[in-house]
């Protein structure tokens, strides 16, 4: 499936039916009087959060949506039927946006939320409504109010348990298939991974969701590489695990360059709790892996693990780590 996280579409609330005009006409009835129903309302469009959608692909092909219109009142007081409700699918995790793709009107945090994002129209008043002691033969009717139509914007900020991040080939997409049963595209360039890619870990029974995060390089928040197209998606992950590739050079260059990425994007990423993680341990031999660690802790003060995709005793001590911080 492809990814897609961001769509403009148009949105149409059925309009309201039209109220009746109808007078009653039965035999050796001498006195009818109006029996004008009013017209049943429009169809409004809604959008419904749904926990097995990660992509807004299915805006990309149809781009208007139209709910459907009132019936018309008619005769022997009979109400025209409501129009039906359009629902339309969005992930979690979903924003929506008024036109100018800047005022967010609504947030879709959890599964089967509901945003109402067009109202349908009233129906019209048949002429029954106007009857009076003064007036017994009304002919006045209304028609229905015309529906709410809007042009919206839709972005979708992936929402995971943990978001991997980390530079381009530190082998995020290894330990995310490694620990999940995602299959992300797995090679040995740069920027392989072009869309964030989730997947669900079980340990003990328990679900943790992770995100896989397109690599970030140095100047991403001014457009480098993938640029900010998703530094947007780490905003809604509850934890950061930062994958460094132990076989760099220097460790502390290649972990700052992420940070002062998110820094510049939004210093509100830098306060998110954070697992940082080397990775490829088995492409350097021991001596230089504890060298390198070690002086990393001494520079950042901060504890790190160890793995190995290839090594399936590492990734499931990980994945039970990784239980722990999120449960």
């Amino acid at each position: 499936m492809k990814f897609l996280d961001q769509v403009k579409i148009y949105v149409k609330a059925g309009d309201g039916g039209s109220g009746s005009p109808s007078f009653r006409r039965e035999k050796f009835i001498e006195f009818g009087g109006p029996d004008g129903g009013d017209g049943g309302k429009g169809g409004s469009v809604m959008l419904v959060s749904e926990r097995n959608l990660n992509t807004l692909i299915d805006f990309r092909y149809q781009q208007h949506f139209k709910a459907e219109r009132g019936r018309d009142g008619s005769g022997k007081n009979k109400t025209g039927r409501g129009g039906e409700n359009l629902y339309l699918k969005v992930p979690i995790g979903t924003q929506v946006f008024e036109e100018d793709n800047k005022t967010l009107i609504f947030d879709f945090k959890k599964e089967n939320e509901e945003f109402v994002a067009a109202i349908g129209g009233k129906g019209g008043f048949g002429n029954t409504r106007f009857k009076s002691s003064t007036n017994r033969a009304p002919k006045k009717f209304t028609k229905g109010a015309i529906g709410e139509e809007f042009w919206i914007w839709l972005q979708l900020k992936t929402i995971a348990d943990i978001g991997i991040i980390g530079l381009p080939n530190a082998g995020k997409s290894s330990l995310l298939a490694s620990l999940t049963s995602a299959t992300p595209k797995i090679a040995n360039y740069k920027f392989t991974t072009l869309n964030p890619n989730l997947g669900v870990a079980i340990y003990d029974d328990k679900e943790i969701t992770l995100a896989d995060i397109p690599g970030l390089i140095e100047g991403a928040h001014k457009g480098t590489g993938l640029g900010i197209k998703f530094l947007k998606h780490i905003e809604r992950c509850k934890i950061l695990l930062h994958l460094i590739d132990i076989s760099e050079k220097n460790l502390v260059n290649s972990y700052s360059q992420v940070r002062e990425e998110m820094a510049k994007y939004s210093s509100e990423l830098l306060k998110k709790q954070e697992i940082i993680v080397f990775n490829k341990t088995d492409l350097v031999d021991e001596e230089e892996k504890n060298k390198k660690i070690k002086e990393f802790h001494e520079i950042t003060k901060k504890p790190a693990f160890e793995t190995s995709t290839l090594d399936k005793k590492s990734v499931s001590d990980i994945k039970s780590k990784l239980l722990n911080y999120v449960s």
